[in-house]
């Protein structure tokens, strides 16, 4: 089964976040190029929109965890993806109107943000449910690669849209994309197992909001894992706003090349993500994880490089290709591992507080980063998160000193939907 067909529930779940992740990389960065195209945005404003929104919908995405964990993950995905449906197609409007402005653009981010928290943290959940243990893998495999897939076309036809139609066209098309992932849901059908039930009725109390991070932060491998995921992630996107003001403004990178310079390496995602399930048979799981974990920290120091014209455009691609070659390999083997390590009672909350975590990481360090730039350069700032992330792979640590850390405790395979119990 591994090889082969995961079912057609799988199916049409893999159809959902295909169409949806396509449209999500046709707007790439577009909340920041509107900003900066349309409302003439500086390095301040442009970090700050990129920081704040999905700081505030994380902040506002904690208690949603909890309470989706005891909830049937399937309903909870089809609201999330036509709220953020709804949220982007209020730029299009607005700016037809001619009352677009920055505050609604981090209005959406944070709708979108709290969302996107939301949907993660349910996928997972119903993922686990759906597909047996043994083929976790080969379905976050696909995940990846169809995102890498997207990543590679979305942001050059999104730029070319943008030059042909406008700057809000690609937000328009990401927003039916949630729709027809919302359509796509619904065709998984009602065979998802009963959630567990909570242990008592009412409000949460905050334990129970913060079940999730207890459980990271007392298990001796996701804790790890989870505090060099945050750090790197961060450290990894701060460069996107800075490169998009540095690129679009003094270096006089149109749209359509900002784009292509992200969607060519895109490649090595593809070929990375169809590769983990053969490098762990290989090399086994602990091997891989820390050996693409630790390299894709080495090489966004080379984004310091980018200059104008054909070789900044090439600077940009060789280092974001070896980057998200490694990512491509580490990506679906971490969140394989995460899901295995983790109880299906507790899947959602685990999952919720991760990518809570995750984003406010990013977010608070995209902010300060917005600063730095301020203050100094957009180049300085983006060679100083480079050589900050050359010290992350020493967080690894404690799975190095444990050779049997990433192999998942026995206990009772998924229910599959459908499926006698």
């Amino acid at each position: 089964m591994a090889q082969g067909s995961l079912g057609r529930s799988f199916g049409w779940l893999w159809g959902a976040y295909a169409v949806s992740t396509f449209g999500t990389w046709l707007a790439f960065d577009a909340l920041q190029v509107i900003a900066v195209l349309v409302l003439h945005a500086g390095a301040l404003e442009v970090a700050a929109l990129a920081a704040m929104g999905p700081a505030v919908g994380a902040l506002a995405a904690v208690p949603l965890g909890p309470w989706v964990e005891f909830r049937r993950k399937r309903p909870v995905m089809i609201g999330a993806d036509l709220l953020r449906c709804a949220a982007l197609l209020s730029i299009p409007v607005a700016y037809g109107l001619g009352l677009l402005g920055l505050g609604q653009l981090l209005l959406v981010s944070v709708l979108v943000a709290a969302a996107d928290i939301t949907f993660t943290a349910a996928s997972g959940a119903f993922l686990k449910g759906l597909v047996p243990r043994e083929d976790l893998l080969v379905a976050n495999g696909r995940f990846e690669s169809t995102m890498w897939s997207a990543t590679m076309v979305g942001p050059p036809l999104g730029g070319a849209a943008i030059g042909l139609f406008g700057p809000v066209v690609t937000v328009a098309a990401d927003a039916v994309s949630y729709l027809l992932s919302a359509l796509g849901l619904r065709a998984v059908g009602d065979g998802e197992p009963a959630p567990a039930a909570p242990a008592k009725v009412g409000r949460l109390s905050a334990g129970e909001l913060l079940e999730g991070w207890r459980y990271i932060l007392t298990h001796p491998v996701l804790r790890p894992l989870f505090l060099n995921t945050a750090l790197v992630n961060g450290l990894i996107m701060v460069s996107a706003p800075l490169l998009a003001v540095l690129m679009l403004g003094p270096l006089g990178f149109s749209p359509w090349q900002y784009g292509l310079a992200f969607a060519v390496p895109c490649t090595g995602g593809l070929v990375g993500s169809r590769l983990s399930r053969r490098l762990v048979a290989r090399y086994g799981r602990r091997r891989v994880l820390l050996t693409a974990g630790t390299l894709r920290a080495v090489w966004p120091v080379g984004l310091v490089l980018v200059g104008p014209g054909v070789t900044g455009l090439v600077t940009v691609m060789v280092v974001e290709l070896a980057l998200i070659t490694c990512a491509g390999v580490y990506n679906p083997v971490l969140a394989t591992t995460r899901l295995e390590l983790t109880p299906s009672d507790r899947v959602t909350r685990t999952l919720s507080a991760w990518s809570v975590s995750t984003k406010t990481s990013v977010a608070a360090l995209t902010a300060l980063w917005g600063l730095l730039a301020e203050l100094t350069s957009p180049r300085l700032a983006i060679g100083l998160a480079g050589v900050l992330l050359l010290a992350t792979p020493l967080l690894y640590a404690a799975v190095r000193r444990d050779p049997a850390a990433l192999e998942p405790e026995p206990g009772p395979g998924p229910v599959v939907p459908g499926a006698r119990t």
